[in-house]
């Protein structure tokens, strides 16, 4: 069986639990917020008064959080308090450095944005106002995007004179292409709300102050889903993507035999067969 908590290598594993009351200490006063809501826990970006600038500390917590999803939940939910989801990396606090501290400060934004989109559990992003810049890459790590009209995107760092280092090189052409991106950082071009959905920075749009319920009604769908379920789609499926078909389809028909072997599995196929299960119907 496997354990709805994986270790911050990717691999299924159990660790010490992080539950009830102390569900909040994973947060950071003044930088992350974190509270419970039944099986989903919500992450919310503290610092509305920077637009949700993200600092080296910040970056930190999101990591340590990730690495550490207390046992029971099954989903998170990732959010910006105020107008803004996130306006990128802040600035203000940027130092001076030389070229082997640029490319370790780059790494380990990598590091910790890999552990939300290769991490233990779902997680859904409620994007608002600005989605720009290291903002935009935080959100790309997110599996669900919900996006309220307000939402726009962009990347100022060709502007700025310095260079994605969140993983928007890696993430942002598989969703939107590579000519996109590069028009975006020559350009400083923007996409509206509107646009991400059609270019699937989105996979929702919602209307002004409604994209949090939305996550929420998603992240309660995701968490009925059989944990061996949301395993495949949050480690398997991107790697089968990577690999060749041959490989591919291998790679596929293993994690079939493996889902379907779990018991979760049978039971669920046998309550839809004795007509218990709901049938799919259409959705928005």
């Amino acid at each position: 069986m496997f354990d709805n908590n994986l270790h911050n290598t990717g691999c299924p594993m159990t660790h010490g639990p992080t539950t009830g009351s102390n569900t909040e200490a994973l947060g950071v006063p003044g930088l992350v917020d974190v509270e419970t809501r039944g099986s989903t826990l919500l992450v919310s970006l503290a610092r509305p008064e920077k637009r949700n600038a993200l600092n080296d500390p910040t970056i930190a917590a999101l990591e340590r959080l990730f690495t550490a999803i207390p046992d029971g939940i099954k989903c998170v939910v990732l959010q910006g308090l105020g107008d803004h989801f996130s306006a990128g990396l802040d600035l203000s606090e940027l130092t001076e450095r030389n070229v082997p501290q640029g490319v370790r400060h780059s790494m380990s934004w990598h590091y910790a944005l890999e552990r939300i989109q290769f991490g233990a559990v779902p997680v859904v992003a409620v994007l608002k106002g600005a989605v720009i810049g290291g903002g935009l890459e935080l959100a790309l790590a997110a599996h669900i995007r919900v996006a309220e009209a307000s939402a726009f995107y962009a990347l100022p760092e060709g502007q700025r004179g310095i260079y994605t280092g969140g993983g928007a090189s890696v993430r942002l052409p598989r969703i939107i292409g590579i000519d996109r991106m590069i028009d975006m950082m020559l350009t400083g071009r923007s996409y509206s709300a509107a646009d991400g959905l059609q270019l699937g920075l989105s996979q929702y749009l919602t209307e002004a102050g409604t994209g949090l319920d939305k996550a929420l009604s998603l992240a309660e769908k995701i968490a009925g889903n059989a944990i061996i379920t949301n395993f495949a789609l949050i480690h398997v499926l991107p790697r089968i993507a990577e690999q060749d078909r041959a490989g591919g389809y291998v790679t596929e028909a293993l994690m079939a035999g493996i889902a379907q072997g779990e018991p979760d599995a049978k039971a669920r196929v046998r309550a839809f067969l004795d007509g218990k299960a709901a049938k799919v119907t259409q959705t928005s």
